[in-house]
């Protein structure tokens, strides 16, 4: 037990460090917040970050921008109104807006009086099958990096996409899957499967940590193997794990043994918190499974895989929407963590977030 740590108080009883269940996830990069099929053309639809609401809209050209969804005039969500050719018209009293945020039509305009100010913008992109936004400052959206998923348009994976809701705040999301010590969880799906840590190391805005899995003579689940079924016939043996924060994403990979051997598995991950208090997270993932040599095999097993991946899923929802409850229960975070990558990605998660603010729930960046 680590010096100053009470049995049975807060972990950061007596430390200065901010709590990180009151951090908040940084808006200055680019989040999924919508799968791209769940907005039609001429359609729109109502998302959120921390609690901003957020309307999506597709235009008749098959554009997508991103405005606050409230209308200048009375605050009427504009996700209620109509898609005009390429404008937003709100349901309320018909005022139109661009791309731009911009007020293009009032119908009623009394001629002298000054229009009203637009409509917040969004920086917006469209890619892996998922609209982006960026909530931030949109003068960084530019130069801030968009996440990239180098074997997404590859003929050799098949992809499988995730969107779920989560009642937690999203650090417990980043440890959850960061921590493949809690394997035991799986045993009913995984078998007695035994990680142990390889490797691990950190730098920049990034934490990463490299596992290697045995069965511990125990049966694994038949969608276990079947995940590693586009390995090489040349190395059969796909047990090494890497798992990589590189804020606010994560990536897994599982490989073969040798350096420089292509996934057979790939999986990107985001965590959006979409309620003001951040206790609550939209998860979108995105598993990208390597074909075998008769790629029709993938396609009969598809609903196999699907069924044990959300199976997995489930579980991990359970046991971080148990750690949100104790969080609020105790009134804190009385975790008493002793993983050392736990540490590390939990150092990252303070530095790239948003400290809390005595005495108001708004928060001010502290990052880099």
């Amino acid at each position: 037990m680590q010096a100053g740590m009470a049995a049975g108080g807060p972990a950061n009883h007596g430390s200065n460090r901010p709590d990180l269940r009151r951090v908040a996830c940084n808006p200055d990069y680019w989040y999924p917040l919508a799968q791209s099929r769940k907005l039609k053309r001429n359609k729109t639809l109502e998302v959120a970050f921390a609690g901003e609401p957020i309307v999506l809209v597709r235009t008749d050209s098959n554009k997508v921008f991103a405005l606050e969804d409230r209308c200048a005039h009375r605050q009427f969500p504009l996700s209620k109104g109509l898609v005009c050719g390429e404008q937003i018209q709100c349901g309320y009293h018909a005022w139109r807006y661009d791309a731009t945020g911009a007020i293009t039509t009032i119908p009623y305009m009394v001629t002298g009086v000054r229009p009203p100010r637009h409509v917040r913008a969004y920086p917006c992109r469209e890619a892996y099958g998922l609209v982006f936004v960026f909530p931030g400052d949109p003068a960084l959206a530019e130069q801030t990096a968009f996440p990239e998923l180098p074997w997404f348009e590859s003929q050799d994976y098949k992809v499988m996409s995730f969107e779920r809701d989560i009642a937690c705040h999203y650090t417990f999301m980043h440890e959850n899957l960061m921590d493949m010590n809690h394997q035991f969880l799986h045993r009913r799906l995984m078998g007695r499967v035994k990680p142990r840590l390889l490797s691990h190391g950190k730098g920049d805005g990034w934490v990463e940590a490299q596992f290697r899995f045995g069965d511990g003579g125990g049966k694994k689940h038949r969608g276990a193997n079947w995940l590693t079924i586009g390995g090489s016939d040349d190395e059969t043996n796909f047990e090494i794990m890497t798992i990589r924060t590189e804020y606010p994403y994560q990536t897994l990979k599982i490989a073969g043994i040798k350096t420089g051997s292509v996934p057979s598995l790939a999986l990107w991950a985001a965590y959006v918190p979409t309620d003001r208090h951040e206790r609550r997270s939209r998860s979108f993932g995105i598993l990208l499974v390597k074909k075998p040599r008769m790629a029709f095999l993938l396609t009969l097993i598809w609903p196999v895989l699907r069924h044990f991946t959300e199976s997995v899923f489930a579980e991990d929802r359970m046991a971080v929407e148990a750690e949100q409850r104790a969080y609020e229960t105790q009134g804190g975070d009385w975790n008493q963590e002793i993983f050392p990558v736990t540490i590390e990605l939990r150092d990252l998660l303070l530095a790239r977030g948003i400290k809390p603010v005595d005495g108001d729930v708004r928060y001010t960046s502290t990052a880099p």
